[in-house]
């Protein structure tokens, strides 16, 4: 696994779903290198915004694109790492913002 293949992962994720990748240049290629970085430790490309368990099946909610990316690219335009986009958001030329968390509790690893 290397960089570009972690972008191309990025690309096809975002053309299945219908979204966009978002377009500042930087923070993609932060994005891209946390992902490979989580890949690497944990052999899987866990949310590099996120705090692991290590484990696949407790974190299986959390691999990218999360199971929580769908309702915040509906509901703000964008995941919550900002990596994903919809096409509104994305031509509307906004800055992505925080938004809440929606991993419940019980699922954080502490």
């Amino acid at each position: 696994m290397d960089k570009e293949r972690v972008l191309r992962f990025i690309d096809n994720a975002a053309t299945h779903n219908g979204w966009k990748v978002v377009e500042d240049k930087q923070l993609l290629s932060d994005l891209a290198e946390g992902l490979l970085a989580n890949y690497e430790r944990f052999g899987y490309m866990q949310c590099p915004c996120r705090d692991s368990w290590g484990e696949r099946e407790k974190d299986r909610d959390i691999i990218c694109p999360c199971n929580y990316a769908a309702d915040d690219i509906e509901e703000f335009g964008h995941c919550y790492c900002a990596l994903f986009q919809s096409q509104k958001f994305f031509d509307s030329g906004e800055e992505p913002i925080a938004i809440p968390e929606r991993r419940p509790d019980d699922k954080f690893p502490y």
